[in-house]
């Protein structure tokens, strides 16, 4: 056999290798952070710690939020053990136009554009989260959204500035964009 039969090596799907997720110390989440419960990517509303009984280990008691369909979940682990954390990345991005498909185009501080998010479909409250979004956008308001990317799902948290009174109002409903890569969805289903 000659060297190059040896290196006629073929892929049929490549990845980066990157997790999904990565280990922390239960004793080090804190609220407001994120955790994998029962496989979801989750926002932890609460921890509580127990102290350390005759059987050994300290306890966290986890609450939290599923942050793609806003469910409350609940875990128990021993402080000094790992749990998984989910990778989340936040972006800024300014509204600059809504196409009539329901399509945002968004703008960095950069400038540069993404324009493969839609608004908000599939439920009441995604509905009139849309709607208000759209009824901002046409009164002229300044619209900046906040991006949570959760692998390659991405969740908005819609915040305006009010500039006639000067004051800033973020409203706390997150929901999540389907995309190209929505096949990526099956790993925290």
């Amino acid at each position: 056999m000659s060297d190059d039969e040896h290196h006629d090596v073929h892929f049929e799907s490549t990845d980066s290798g990157a997790s999904k997720t990565y280990p922390m110390q239960a004793g080090s989440i804190r609220k407001n952070g994120f955790i994998v419960i029962k496989g979801r990517p989750c926002k932890v509303v609460d921890v509580s710690t127990s102290k350390t009984g005759k059987h050994g280990h300290a306890k966290c008691n986890f609450t939290a939020l599923d942050i793609f369909t806003n469910k409350k979940l609940e875990d128990l682990q021993p402080s000094s053990h790992n749990c998984d954390v989910p990778h989340v990345v936040r972006t800024e991005y300014t509204l600059i136009d809504i196409s009539d498909d329901g399509f945002c185009t968004l703008m960095t501080d950069s400038g540069d554009t993404k324009d493969d998010l839609s608004l908000p479909k599939g439920t009441d409250d995604l509905e009139k989260l849309a709607e208000q979004i759209q009824a901002d956008f046409e009164e002229g308001k300044e619209v900046v959204v906040s991006v949570l990317a959760v692998r390659h799902l991405f969740f908005i948290v819609k915040k305006y500035r009010n500039w006639q009174r000067g004051s800033t109002c973020t409203i706390k409903f997150i929901y999540f964009v389907m995309t190209a890569f929505q096949p990526c969805l099956s790993h925290f289903c």
